[in-house]
């Protein structure tokens, strides 16, 4: 059975300005439930993580400044978020869902996340509003577990994921691959294992084409006995923070070319949604709702 982490409170805790798109994780379970794509028995509720867990990741200082909220205010305006002890417990929510995830991922083949994709979370500083690395600190708990030895994250969202970067810089074990608008934020990037820098309004075909010749090369080369995806669905051309041009449909194949890789490779996947920011929400949620729609008829 599909497994998707999820629980009722994203948003609720935010000032009115920051909820949109925030409650996209609140309709998109809705959604799968009223077309039938899941039922109720497919979302689990995630537990919080220790101290010891997120120290597998982010720094001790780093997290007790969050937990104490604490954080400089320089520190704290790059993270985009007004801190409250609220949106840590939210946070900190997000990265358990994503570590239960990577079991459910081990037993079933795959496995999602509501939320997630925090990829702008560095080891010492968020930014972007990601506080914690929700799929580093998935893959640190796999490594420890002896669950997996070497790790792939694709991260397809439009932005690069250059936190994931700069925690796995120098860590062999864990190759980040990062295909995002060359454009697009971050403006200063890091460095991952494999940057692909699209120019603005790429386009599905070109998209498509990029991805289909790299990602099989990619998984053959480096052997991976766990691939984290992070799947945002900014790469459309109507979202208001992303500069390529996909449409509903190629966003689709992506999801699709990935998993059905996955499916095909026996190798297990851990789903997290990442970004979405086009002015129609039920664009949003359609780009959504397609990623589970597709793990529903691959797997199960």
């Amino acid at each position: 059975m599909l497994k998707i982490a999820h629980h009722s409170n994203y948003r609720h805790d935010l000032p009115e300005g920051h909820r949109f798109p925030m409650e996209k994780y609140e309709l998109l379970p809705a959604q799968l439930l009223y077309e039938g794509t899941c039922i109720s028995e497919n979302f689990f509720k995630p537990s919080g993580l220790n101290l010891a867990d997120l120290c597998l990741v982010h720094d001790p200082e780093y997290v007790l400044s969050l937990l104490e909220i604490t954080l400089d205010k320089k520190a704290a305006r790059k993270i985009g978020f007004p801190l409250s002890k609220e949106l840590i417990s939210r946070e900190i929510l997000i990265a358990g869902g994503t570590v239960k995830a990577c079991e459910f991922a081990i037993k079933n083949g795959i496995s999602m996340n509501i939320a997630g994709g925090t990829h702008h979370a560095f080891t010492n500083r968020g930014e972007g509003f990601c506080m914690f690395n929700d799929q580093a600190i998935g893959a640190r708990y796999l490594q420890k577990q002896k669950w997996a030895k070497k790790i792939l994250i694709v991260d397809l969202d439009v932005h690069q994921g250059n936190g994931t970067a700069e925690i796995f810089q120098t860590d062999p074990s864990v190759f980040t691959f990062s295909m995002h608008g060359k454009h697009n934020y971050p403006f200063n990037k890091e460095k991952s294992d494999l940057d692909i820098e699209l120019v603005n309004e790429t386009t599905d075909s070109e998209f498509l084409s990029t991805l289909r010749e790299i990602l099989p090369k990619l998984v053959h080369s480096q052997k991976p006995d766990f691939i984290f995806y992070l799947c945002g669905v900014d790469v459309l051309e109507t979202d208001t923070l992303g500069k390529l041009s996909l449409t509903i449909e190629g966003c689709k194949e992506r999801d699709r070319f990935v998993l059905q890789s996955c499916r095909d490779l026996n190798i297990p996947v851990m789903c997290s949604m990442g970004g979405g920011y086009s002015p129609d929400i039920k664009t949003i949620i359609d780009a959504h709702a397609n990623t589970f729609r597709l793990a529903q008829g691959i797997y199960f």
